[in-house]
């Protein structure tokens, strides 16, 4: 263990997720989170509906018999498609993020292995970096069609080179510290060094930017299926639901409620969560 490392930890003794819950922002942003959580997996307890299955009784008001938030101009059940949107949603973004986390740093970490490779890298990431989220969207939406699979596509692509930078930046500050040249000098292998000493303190930031590009995950899923080019009804998600509420929100604004109410709540949840790691990190 470096000495770099034992400071750290004498100044910062508990680690950064448990210190979520020493702070107002921590609970509240895991409370939001949570209970956004448990509604999506616990849908089946929650609610007895089809989320897809089709009535005569289009847009019910809340409280009908039978449907708590009323129902769509289909027919079908507020409710489920709501709590069965949440668990499409987490599905997706808990796929795609750490994905692209996962792809991300292992180029950070090709490019820190020699400088043709970070050349090569870097100049991928500003071709990634280049298009728009959206734009992106388009692309692969063009090529592979509309689909759960293009969306985790998608959010993956664009936290590519999130990661991959921070890391990467990481690296290169931790490479200038003394505990690195102290190693250097005492003949640690260069793997070695990278693995056991650089990686642990570099890659810290990384939990603030997962917590980030979970918040941007829901943001783009949403955008995506709000415009018709992420997953496609019957099949719910924030997004399509969001959609399909707004031809009628003038006479029945109740639709669109439950999944406005919901991404702020997940995002809210998720944005105090990272402004809560980041300040017990930078402590």
């Amino acid at each position: 263990m470096t000495p770099y490392t034992l400071e750290k930890r004498a100044a910062r003794p508990r680690p950064p997720y448990l210190a979520l819950l020493a702070t107002w922002r921590g609970r509240i942003g895991l409370a939001l989170v949570g209970l956004v959580a448990a509604a999506g997996l616990l849908a089946p307890l929650l609610t007895g509906h089809d989320p897809t299955a089709q009535s005569g009784q289009g847009l019910l008001g809340p409280g009908a018999p039978g449907h708590p938030l009323g129902t769509d101009e289909l027919g079908r059940d507020l409710l489920s498609r709501l709590l069965y949107g949440i668990r499409t949603d987490l599905g997706l973004i808990g796929l795609a993020v750490p994905l692209g986390a996962v792809l991300g740093c292992l180029a950070a970490l090709a490019a820190a292995a020699h400088p043709a490779a970070d050349t090569v890298v870097q100049r991928v990431f500003d071709l990634v970096l280049a298009f728009p989220g959206l734009i992106l969207a388009l692309l692969v939406i063009a090529v592979a069609g509309p689909g759960w699979l293009p969306v985790v596509l998608v959010i993956a692509l664009a936290e590519i080179p999130v990661f991959g930078r921070q890391l990467r930046a990481g690296i290169l500050v931790q490479r200038g510290r003394e505990y690195v040249t102290a190693a250097r000098v005492g003949g640690t292998s260069r793997t070695r060094l990278l693995v056991r000493h650089i990686l642990p303190n570099a890659a810290e930031p990384l939990i603030v930017q997962f917590a980030v590009s979970l918040t941007v995950a829901v943001f783009l899923e949403g955008a995506m299926s709000f415009l018709g080019v992420g997953v496609r009804p019957p099949e719910p998600t924030l997004g399509n639901v969001l959609a399909q509420a707004m031809p009628y929100l003038a006479q029945s604004p109740h639709v669109a409620a439950g999944p406005l109410v919901v991404i702020t709540a997940l995002v809210a949840g998720l944005s105090l969560l990272a402004d809560a790691l980041n300040r017990e990190i930078r402590r």
